[in-house]
């Protein structure tokens, strides 16, 4: 069974475009990559948002990380990224039957982004759903972590 997955990377900036001159960017923060899987629900947006929120990636003044993204006030940018899903294990071309059907995802994506800034209590700026984008970014550190919502909830 999968579950929600995202990339988090530490940046001091990012950005996105897509077509028709779409654009939005980011300085200091955290670029979350969100791969949503068919059984996600309310129970992983709650738990992905609370980890993202507290994990403490971010340096404190002796240098450790030690401080979590609300600590920092840095800013947040959510791309969907069902590539994430990626099954590479036969052949040469991926298979992505492990990610949720585009309906289901687009809602789960909204719900995430609306609740992560409820618990941010700031806008968190996004990616369009379904496009196809570029996003560039500075990774800081490099800071990069990979987290898969718990199987049991």
């Amino acid at each position: 069974m999968v579950f929600m997955r995202v990339v988090v990377q530490r940046v001091l900036s990012a950005n996105v475009a897509a077509s028709e001159g779409r654009y939005s960017a980011i300085g200091p923060g955290l670029l979350v990559l969100l791969g949503i899987a068919p059984d996600d629900d309310d129970m992983d947006i709650g738990w992905m948002i609370r980890k993202i929120a507290a994990l403490r990636i971010f340096n404190d003044s002796s240098g450790k990380m030690n401080l979590s993204l609300q600590e920092t006030n840095g800013e947040v940018m959510v791309v969907s990224q069902f590539t994430l899903y990626a099954d590479t294990s036969r052949g040469n071309r991926p298979g992505f039957s492990g990610s949720a059907s585009f309906d289901h995802a687009r809602l789960i994506y909204d719900c995430f982004v609306r609740k992560l800034e409820q618990k941010l209590e700031k806008p968190v700026k996004t990616g369009w759903y379904g496009a196809d984008m570029q996003v560039s970014l500075v990774n800081d550190g490099p800071v990069t972590l990979i987290i898969d919502s718990p199987q049991t909830l």
